[in-house]
C-alpha cells in the first residue's frame, strides 16, 4: 500500500500571507509547492548554503522550478556590487510559498556565496561586469 505524499502544514492564520490553506481549493493552483515540507525545506537550505559552483547554483534554480514551480533569479544588483548584499536574489511570487521561506532561501544563497566567493565572481563575469578589464 502506498503512503500519501507528505504535505506542508499550513501557517497559523494571520501570521503569514502565503495562502497555503486556500491553495488546495483553488481550481488552477499549482500544488507542487505543497511537497516542500519543513524537513525538505531544511534540506534545500543546506544544499543552497553548500553550493560549489555557478553551474551548481543554476542547476538548483532549474530544479526548484521543475519540482516546486518556484522561479529564483540571482544576478548582480542595479548599483555597485561591493559585497554579497549587492547581488540581487529574487523569488517570484508564488501562492503557497511561506513568507519565512521567501526570506530564508536568499539568505542561504548569500551564505553559500560568502563561503565560495569565486561563485560570486563567476556570476559577475557571466553578466559581463568585468568585460572592460
Amino acid at each position: 500500500m502506498n503512503s500519501p505524499l507528505p504535505i506542508r502544514n499550513p501557517c497559523p492564520p494571520g501570521v503569514c500571507d502565503c495562502g497555503l490553506a486556500q491553495l488546495p481549493q483553488a481550481a488552477d493552483a499549482d500544488l507542487r509547492i505543497l511537497m516542500l515540507t519543513r524537513k525538505e525545506e531544511k534540506r534545500l537550505l543546506e544544499r543552497l548554503e553548500n553550493i560549489q559552483s555557478l553551474d551548481d547554483l543554476k542547476h538548483l534554480q532549474q530544479r526548484l522550478h521543475q519540482q516546486l514551480g518556484i522561479r529564483l533569479s540571482v544576478a548582480p544588483g542595479f548599483n555597485e556590487v561591493r559585497s554579497m548584499r549587492g547581488i540581487a536574489i529574487q523569488l517570484d511570487e508564488h501562492p503557497g510559498l511561506c513568507r519565512k521561506t521567501r526570506q530564508t532561501i536568499p539568505a542561504a544563497i548569500r551564505r553559500g556565496l560568502e563561503k565560495h566567493p569565486q561563485i560570486a565572481f563567476d556570476l559577475l563575469n557571466a553578466h559581463d561586469l568585468f568585460r572592460d578589464l
